[in-house]
């Protein structure tokens, strides 16, 4: 597509070349009237390396600009040097609506500069300049939105960047790196975490865990999200940085089958912790218990992932570890455990099955009401004395006395054995 170019668009072309040609000799000027205006509309006071910076930047944009006009067909230095300046600017961390205005007052300068040195020049020739004024402010737009497209592609560029070595130092740290004082070094620049504080982890199992994809609610995990549909705002699988919520710092992690959080407490306990995570819990979570400095991150995660392993209940539950000590006790030693169960509760899995799963549901829920016979009772909906013939049933099959602390600890753990390492139905748990 061609576009007619009219006598007067050449001739206000003329007019304005023949200006930049007058203005070229003062573009120190230009310069310093720039800067001045930068400076007068801004609230802070920039240092004199960044004032200096300032006017380097205002002179040589100023003089593609000029280049621009007076070479038209030379090539777009003016959008090079705008995609250059875009880059510099993110990169500096400044502000995008400080480029953007420094770019429309540029604009301004050079017009009021144009136009002054017609009018004291060839005044005759100011209102055929001010018709070719559209073609010079949509030079400064394609400038200014050639800067901020660079600007956002080196953002975005950084903040990934930034994001991978976060999830790097996160990673390191949660697989027992920290013992390494560089890491910690760098993780304090990276994470902004002290090396010594208080410090858990938690690790959630699957089943559409709060915040992953698809549930309702879920962030994207590919960049910062606001609080919705996150349990407290804790519930951040993906983010790289930190996510505040009660007090607290989470930082969470993808893996495989699960999702780890390296959670800096404050001043927060870890009844606090599990109460900010359960409004929306869709899934078993492990909580490790609090660990003092970062380099303990790594046995923190393995704790935690016993705890999650202790979960077994149909409903999602959070296992805090240290209140699940004999069965973290199980799972860390699926050989031995699996022993104990098949040695004190195998004769029950020669009975019928479904007389087995009743006897073991039985025990179980009288373990859960403290011995109590009465209130198992009412929770199985049967007569006490049901209760206790069938728990005499499992001590004549296990020779094994309930009443007896040493037998009944053997039974506990044995119980646990069955529930956690999930034997195949029917068969007795192994290893």
């Amino acid at each position: 597509m061609s576009i007619r170019t009219t006598s007067g668009d050449r001739g206000g072309s003329a007019i304005m070349r023949k200006a930049v040609q007058r203005l070229s000799g003062r573009l120190p000027d230009l310069a310093d009237r720039l800067v001045a205006e930068i400076l007068r509309g801004e609230e802070w006071d920039r240092p004199a390396g960044l004032r200096d910076d300032l006017w380097q930047m205002c002179h040589i944009g100023l003089g593609h600009g000029m280049e621009a006009i007076l070479d038209p067909g030379g090539g777009r230095t003016d959008l090079e040097w705008a995609e250059r300046l875009g880059r510099r600017r993110a990169e500096q961390g400044q502000p995008l609506d400080r480029l953007l205005r420094s770019y429309r007052l540029a604009g301004k300068i050079f017009w009021e500069a144009v136009v002054e040195t017609v009018g004291q020049e060839e005044p005759a020739h100011v209102p055929t300049l001010i018709r070719h004024a559209t073609r010079t402010w949509s030079a400064i737009d394609e400038q200014s939105s050639t800067a901020a497209a660079a600007y956002h592609r080196t953002e975005y560029d950084l903040l990934r960047r930034s994001e991978e070595r976060t999830r790097a130092v996160v990673d390191a740290l949660l697989e027992g790196q920290g013992v390494d004082g560089g890491l910690l070094a760098t993780a304090g620049e990276v994470l902004g975490l002290p090396e010594q504080g208080r410090y858990a982890v938690v690790v959630l199992g699957q089943a559409d865990p709060p915040g992953s994809p698809g549930s309702p609610g879920s962030p994207d995990p590919s960049g910062p999200s606001g609080p919705s549909g996150r349990p407290g705002g804790a519930d951040r699988p993906g983010a790289a940085g930190p996510v505040e919520a009660g007090g607290m710092r989470f930082i969470w992690r993808m893996r495989a089958d699960t999702q780890v959080a390296l959670v800096a407490l404050g001043t927060a306990g870890l009844d606090e912790l599990i109460e900010t995570l359960r409004p929306q819990a869709r899934a078993h979570a492990g909580v490790s218990p609090v660990v003092c400095t970062l380099a303990e991150l790594g046995t923190a995660r393995w704790l935690a992932e016993l705890a999650l392993r202790t979960c077994w209940s149909a409903e999602p539950e959070i296992a805090l570890l240290d209140r699940r000590l004999p069965g973290a006790l199980v799972v860390s030693q699926p050989r031995l455990a699996g022993r104990l169960g098949r040695t004190v509760l195998g004769p029950l899995y020669e009975l019928d099955p479904a007389y087995r799963d009743v006897l073991l549901a039985t025990l179980t829920t009288w373990l859960q009401c403290d011995g109590s016979a009465s209130r198992a009772a009412a929770r199985l909906y049967c007569h006490h004395n049901t209760v206790l013939n069938r728990l005499r049933r499992i001590e004549r099959l296990t020779g094994r006395l309930l009443s007896r602390p040493n037998d009944l600890a053997e039974v506990v753990l044995a119980l646990s054995a069955v529930r956690l390492l999930e034997p195949a139905p029917g068969l007795p748990p192994d290893a």
